[in-house]
């Protein structure tokens, strides 16, 4: 649990104008001690919470926080009700207040190899580094100044752990895989694995089948690797997998969320966002500052340019090459046609029983 702090405090280490109440004693009220962040609706008087949207303004109203962040032209509402903590972007403030609460409590991790792990011959690890218990290190590995290696983590052979990167427990970086630097990799992800990459075989002789029964499958060696850049986190149980020849790329400040499926060679530009089970087929390029939402389905050997925004859900089966927000399960659409569709199609039924009436008055 973290030690409460006072708003002074936090406005010294992250800024922002804190205002009080007409009436108020504004020195009061930067010593009013914080113990807890807070939704506006669960806020009591020892939190700190926020509004970025002004359509929560009934929530503000209503809140019991101490102190609340809030945008300029929300100033005088949040006065209203108490004090207020005013800057330009009150999302940005709260995370990076989070960031801040986190580190004052967050343990620091113990430094050096953990008795029970093991670390082949060849790999090179940093003193700076923590491995935790019963993780495996392959031959010719190297963990960076400053990484963390989580409990039951597997770090193939001749692959690199970037300085400052997490991984939690029970991570996989397969052999020759690659992720550079202040990355944060959650429980279960598996960098690394083969593509799934497979030759249809129709021939029967040699594999024991009756004619007609159909192909079998021959494996194509997926002999690329999975290359990630520095700033990149990736959400528990995703899958990267390894190119077939050259390398899966994940660029620089990439958020991918948990249960996301990465095929084979897959290109995602810099500071592009993914929630969770999205599908990515192999071969895809996607550009950056790209988005899609849960559920989004990305077919393989598509282009979509930088600034592509995907809603949830959405399939998308043609590469995209004008920036904006597409919507659709089948077809998609740019996001303004779709709904104009879409409320359309809600529409069909009751048309259609229009039409009837009308088709039964013709003579």
């Amino acid at each position: 649990m973290p030690s409460p702090v006072r708003l002074a405090e936090i406005v010294s280490a992250l800024g922002g104008d804190l205002c009080a109440e007409q009436g108020a004693d504004l020195v009061q009220i930067q010593g009013t001690v914080i113990s807890r962040l807070a939704p506006l609706d669960s806020a009591d008087a020892s939190s700190l919470s926020f509004l970025s949207n002004p359509r929560y303004g009934t929530q503000l109203a209503a809140s019991a926080a101490a102190c609340v962040i809030v945008s300029p032209a929300m100033r005088e509402a949040a006065l209203a009700r108490g004090a207020a903590l005013v800057c330009d972007n009150p999302y940005l403030y709260f995370a990076r207040l989070t960031q801040w609460w986190s580190a004052r409590t967050r343990r620091a991790p113990v430094l050096g190899v953990h008795a029970s792990a093991v670390v082949e011959p060849g790999a090179r690890i940093h003193a700076s580094v923590s491995v935790a218990a019963f993780a495996y290190i392959g031959a010719g590995a190297e963990i960076a100044a400053g990484a963390v290696i989580g409990s039951h983590c597997h770090i193939g052979a001749d692959a690199r752990v970037g300085e400052h990167t997490r991984l939690a427990a029970r991570v996989t970086l397969g052999e020759a895989c690659r992720i550079g630097a202040r990355g944060i990799v959650h429980s279960g992800v598996v960098i690394g694995a083969d593509g799934f990459g497979f030759a249809p075989d129709t021939a029967v002789a040699g594999l024991g089948t009756d004619a007609g029964e159909g192909p079998r499958w021959i494996k194509i060696e997926q002999l690329g690797a999975v290359r990630i850049a520095d700033d990149v986190e990736i959400g528990a149980n995703t899958c990267i997998d390894r190119g077939a020849l050259d390398d899966t790329l994940i660029d620089d400040g990439v958020k991918l969320d948990n249960l996301i499926q990465v095929g084979h060679n897959v290109h995602i530009g810099a500071h592009s966002a993914m929630a969770g089970c999205v599908g990515i087929a192999g071969s895809a390029r996607i550009g950056r500052f790209c988005t899609a939402g849960g559920g989004a389905i990305i077919l393989g050997h598509l282009q979509l340019v930088d600034h592509v925004h995907i809603t949830a859900a959405t399939v998308i089966t043609r590469s995209i090459l004008k920036p904006g927000q597409y919507s659709g399960l089948f077809p998609f659409d740019d996001n303004a046609s779709w709904e104009k569709n879409a409320a359309t199609l809600r529409q069909l039924h009751a048309l259609r029983d229009r039409l009837r009436a009308l088709e039964k008055k013709q003579p």
